[in-house]
């Protein structure tokens, strides 16, 4: 089974690192998580994603906040799917990470999920994984059908305490 190589820019995103790998235990997806900047250890940062598919990785996951480089950099050093997720700071809201992790050049593309998406960045890590692993697409039907039931419980719920 592919890995997932999730990178964050700072310890100060590993709230939202949590909540995907989290996500990604729940469907027995193994990964590992790194913490490089694309600022301070470029080098590292460029390493880890040159060597990525190698090391057995099948999608990696970037997340930072405010300049938000880290996915752009990632993909720029790889030809495996990258996600970003752009972090949430003390300044603008993290839409300035979400413009910086959404608006890359042509020829680099990074798939970005919302703002602190930890949860979607390992859904569609999964998704992508799926493509090739009957094993992870069956733990994400499985997912789908079991939100779908807690929803119609909470539509149960809602109507009967009306």
């Amino acid at each position: 089974m592919k890995k997932v190589g999730i990178i964050m820019g700072s310890d100060s995103d590993l709230p939202i690192i949590k909540k995907a790998t989290d996500t990604l235990k729940s469907l027995e997806i193994p990964f590992e998580v790194h913490i490089y900047s694309a600022h301070r250890t470029p080098l590292q940062a460029a390493k880890f994603s040159q060597n990525a598919k190698e090391n057995g990785f099948g999608v990696l996951i970037a997340a930072a906040g405010m300049a938000a480089h880290l996915a752009g950099a990632i993909a720029a050093n790889t030809t495996l799917p990258v996600i970003g997720i752009p972090c949430k700071s003390s300044y603008l809201d993290g839409i300035d990470a979400l413009l910086s992790t959404v608006q890359m050049p042509s020829g680099i593309p990074v798939a970005t999920v919302a703002i602190n998406g930890g949860v979607n960045a390992a859904l569609l890590s999964a998704q992508i994984l799926a493509v090739s692993d009957e094993k992870i697409a069956e733990k994400l039907k499985q997912k789908r059908l079991a939100d779908a039931e807690k929803v119609l419980e909470k539509d149960k719920n809602v109507l009967e305490n009306l």
